[in-house]
């Protein structure tokens, strides 16, 4: 049976609401109208004068009935050319001038176009559309050679909500970390990764996925009739289809294949924009983001300042604030802020990858099933990286700041150690795993990268607080684990070697640890395994332990008293005795990372009690929690970082004194010293690596392409932020 169905010409631009989902005593523009009030305020609209009429149609215009055509004083019938109306028109003022886009120039006026039922503002551009329908047009719009604009009467706009009468089949979800969306959430205008994050995490929690349902539809509501609406100053041309989408103040949009059923958020400050070629689908994007050259992204959400470019493929994934995805494709995925994804043969599925990420080129992650389902899925702490044509296989989880050398990984992986090199030694068929890596060979990446990700943070409004430094109770609590793992397998390998029994693990534990502490050449002498980290009978050898262990204790030490001058300088610290009380009541905590943001697990307990009892009855009562959770994150990181400096100082409050601490700042002025040289010497191999020098026939050839070395504006940054901390710890130092 045919789809195409012949109706009178009278009757095309209205009706757009079916009669019986309009409200008694209202008409089909109910909604329009409202619409029309938020966008262009309250206008009087009144008839086209008959001298009016008679220049429309002079200059080939054509109406199905000139009487439904309504304007504001100040509209100019002769910039109206070859335009067809049909239905309800509202058409604002139009000066005689002309507007101007970066090269674009264009006069105002309508000019060869269909316009069908819309509202359309002032000193608007609307040239050489095909059929633009059922939309709320702003000021100083540019319309340019587009083939359709239309919307339908249950347009969702992105949202993963049902209009009224829709079957629940219709309901568009998003399916991140797996892909048999056992993990499925809705997607909203505003949804934060944290929100991604609990939904698609806490799948054991019925009431908890019940309320997060109910929250989503009471953000919108069910009635059918809204039309599109395109923000003042848009400029959007030489486009395709675009179909039941929202489009904010400012967006640029041009040479696009397909929108449909998206929100796109824009404004002044923030300006999103989209370009040649792009295939958008079900989407939600943020504000201040850029899609550009052929990108195909379908059942998205992109958060504000992301970016998809050069025919990148983002499906059934959340990509973070702040991020980048070029070339490759990425599926069911959920990825927190600041994750860079450059290259076209990179792939990435069913993961969920938290923060300050990058894949590099050849890396696969997620492209090898290991059942007869597609249900595996990856847990990558944020710091993730991948390195080149690595390929990783599900189930797998790695802690923090990871770094994978070359390979294809054949088992599954739990790599519980931060700050870690794992290496896949081919020629021993064997795991090799370096903690402390990042610490030992590469200080200038790390330290960059704290220092990079915040000024690149240019989110507006910053409802996550997002924790950017490689020091903090997440990371903190794993190097603890580490550093347990480290004396355990110390002390299993020296039994081993020994002959001998030690009866468990504490005093295996025991025995690694005062080994490590005391022996450092005999645990280098050692062959140390390790068990549980591949999903194999192959043997995992954990090297340089006798560095890895001393400098995981330093960093945390670094940590728990940077912390101490931190609250210092908020000035949150005025004594000795107050640091002294302030550390008789520091415990430890369980912290995870949602969104970007940390808090500690009794902390997302609570939320999610508040969420399902109602005291949190909306998704901004639950982003404003957020809020309140940042706000008091500084005291109880401050808290954590006491509590780890007393743990790995083996110390009690009560037994600190002055001179002790004196001695641990003193410490931490040296640790400052030896991260600045970490940080020099791990960038200045890059100019004495002779195999890095080899395409260079001199040093002035190198420096004009690479850069000099002694004019490398970071490291400039650390010694000035050494000097500052030095100059902090004096001060300190003065109230003691």
């Amino acid at each position: 049976m045919s789809q195409m169905k012949r109706l009178p010409l009278e009757e095309l631009g209205f009706n757009f609401i079916s009669k019986r989902y309009i409200p008694k005593g209202a008409d089909e523009y109910f909604i329009r109208n409202k619409q029309h009030d938020e966008l262009l305020g309250k206008r009087k609209y009144r008839a086209l004068k008959a001298l009016e009429i008679t220049i429309l149609e002079a200059q080939g215009n054509t109406a199905d009935d000139w009487a439904n055509v309504k304007v504001v004083q100040g509209f100019n019938p002769y910039l109206v050319k070859n335009c067809n109306f049909y239905g309800v028109v509202h058409i604002g003022k139009l000066a005689s001038c002309f507007v101007s886009f970066r090269n674009l120039k264009v006069p105002v006026g309508l000019y060869n176009s269909t316009i069908c039922s819309s509202a359309i503002g002032d000193d608007v551009v609307i040239k050489d559309v095909g059929f633009l329908a059922h939309h709320v047009v702003g000021n100083g719009v540019i319309l340019l050679s587009i083939n359709e604009l239309s919307i339908s009467s249950e347009a969702k706009f992105g949202n993963g909500i049902l209009k009224e009468e829709e079957e629940e089949k219709t309901r568009i979800w998003l399916e991140i970390r797996n892909e048999n969306g056992g993990r499925k959430v809705l997607p909203f205008v505003g949804m934060l990764p944290g929100d991604a994050y609990l939904w698609s995490k806490y799948r054991d929690d019925r009431e908890l996925l019940d309320r997060f349902v109910e929250l989503t539809e009471q953000k919108f509501d069910k009635l059918r009739g809204h039309y599109g609406m395109i923000g003042h100053q848009c400029v959007i041309k030489y486009c395709k289809t675009i179909k039941d989408v929202h489009i904010g103040n400012h967006a640029y949009i041009k040479g696009a294949n397909k929108l449909k059923n998206l929100t796109i958020n824009s404004s002044d400050t923030e300006r999103t924009q989209i370009g040649e070629g792009c295939e958008l689908v079900n989407g939600i994007i943020g504000y201040g983001c850029r899609i550009f050259y052929g990108v195909k992204a379908v059942r998205f959400v992109m958060a504000p300042h992301s970016n998809l470019k050069y025919g990148a493929r983002l499906i059934n994934s959340y990509l973070g604030s702040n991020a980048t995805i070029s070339c490759c494709e990425v599926l069911n995925s959920l990825i927190f802020s600041s994750h860079e994804q450059h290259h076209n043969n990179s792939f990435l599925c069913a993961a969920l990858v938290m923060g300050q990420s990058n894949l590099a080129a050849g890396a696969t992650i997620g492209s090898n099933h290991n059942s007869r389902s597609a249900d595996g899925e990856l847990v990558a702490k944020r710091g993730f990286w991948p390195g080149l044509s690595v390929s990783l296989k599900h189930n797998s989880k790695f802690g923090s700041f990871s770094l994978i050398a070359k390979g294809d990984y054949p088992y599954e992986i739990n790599l519980p150690f931060p700050f870690t090199l794992l290496i896949h030694d081919f020629s021993a068929d064997r795991l090799v795993v370096m903690p402390g890596y990042w610490f030992m060979y590469n200080m200038y990446a790390l330290s960059r990268n704290v220092w990079k990700f915040p000024h690149r943070d240019q989110r507006s409004e910053k409802i996550h607080l997002i924790e950017y430094d490689y020091l903090a109770p997440d990371t903190v609590q794993e190097m603890f684990e580490a550093l347990q793992y480290m004396e355990k397998y110390t002390g299993r390998a020296l039994a081993k070697e020994l002959g001998e029994d030690l009866g468990g693990d504490a005093a295996e534990i025991a025995r690694g640890k005062d080994l490590l502490l005391n022996d450092p050449e005999r645990v280098k002498a050692l062959k140390i395994y390790m068990e549980g980290i591949e999903n194999s009978s192959r043997k995992v050898e954990l090297i340089k332990l006798e560095k890895a262990y001393p400098v995981f204790k330093r960093m945390i030490s670094y940590y728990g008293i940077r912390e101490i001058l931190n609250s210092f300088e908020r000035g949150d610290i005025h004594s000795f005795d107050q640091l002294q009380e302030s550390m008789r009541q520091a415990k430890d905590s369980i912290w995870l990372n949602f969104g970007g943001q940390l808090a500690t697990q009794k902390e997302l307990q609570q939320l999610k009690t508040d969420i399902k009892t109602g005291a949190l009855n909306s998704w901004d009562a639950v982003h404003e929690r957020y809020k309140v959770l940042g706000q008091g994150y500084a005291q109880k990181k401050l808290q954590h970082a006491l509590f780890s400096l007393l743990k790995i100082k083996n110390s009690a409050a009560q037994e600190l004194t002055v001179p002790l601490l004196q001695s641990w700042l003193e410490e931490y002025k040296a640790t400052l010293d030896w991260m600045l040289d970490q940080v020099k010497s791990s960038r200045i191999k890059d100019y004495q690596n002779p195999f890095r020098k080899m395409t260079f026939d001199n040093d002035r050839e190198m420096d004009e392409v690479v850069g000099k070395y002694s004019e490398d504006g970071f490291i400039e940054v650390v010694e000035g932020q050494t000097q500052e901390n030095h100059a902090v710890v004096d001060r300190f130092l003065n109230i003691l």
